[in-house]
């Protein structure tokens, strides 16, 4: 009876410590950026719609991410500068209308991921990004009572590396600034 007992309390802690898959909130999902201006200032925009997956695996110390951001959303706050970025000029939506970001989760400290080292798909190039998260948590939903993960990262790339060299003839600097706020609850 004890052997059953003790066999069924490490199936329930196995169970427990499964790979959790969570679905990105896109409410709470904000991919954005800061590029240079001529070396006079900085633009910065985001991205309004996003959607993607993560995967959670605490006990293991592993997970993955990947964020589908749609480049047709891109919000300069500026509707002029909206529509030339949608462009060839820029993004080139109606070729590519998605970057894609996916990422394996690494660095856990006392459980907890501290950076991202992925790729990012953008104009049909796909090179390694690296992301730091600034932060990271997980806590049970108090509406949905289902657990929510949240992060903040952050990392940058060279533009003209993906074919993006809007500027590059007038000396803008290449390197782009991207940071993902990121929200994903807990599948049933």
């Amino acid at each position: 009876m004890k052997a059953f007992a003790l066999g069924m309390l490490l199936c329930t802690g196995a169970a427990m410590a499964a790979p959790v898959s969570y679905t990105l909130d896109p409410t709470h999902t904000f991919p954005s950026f800061e590029a240079d201006h001529m070396g006079i200032s900085t633009w910065r925009g985001k991205f309004n719609q996003s959607k993607g997956k993560a995967m959670l695996d605490k006990a293991a110390g592993t997970g993955s991410v990947e964020v589908s951001i749609d480049l047709a959303s891109v919000d300069f706050g500026n509707e002029l500068l909206n529509r030339w970025a949608r462009t060839d000029a820029l993004f080139d939506v109606t070729r590519h209308q998605y970057a894609i970001y996916r990422g394996e989760l690494a660095g856990f400290q006392k459980g907890v991921p501290t950076r991202l080292d992925g790729e990012l798909t953008l104009g049909g190039t796909t090179r390694p990004v690296n992301l730091k998260l600034l932060s990271f948590k997980c806590v049970p939903h108090p509406m949905f009572k289902r657990e929510v993960c949240g992060a903040d990262a952050l990392g940058s790339f060279e533009r003209d590396q993906f074919g993006l060299t809007a500027g590059k003839e007038y000396g803008f600097d290449m390197t782009v600034v991207l940071r993902i706020q990121v929200e994903g609850l807990a599948d049933q």
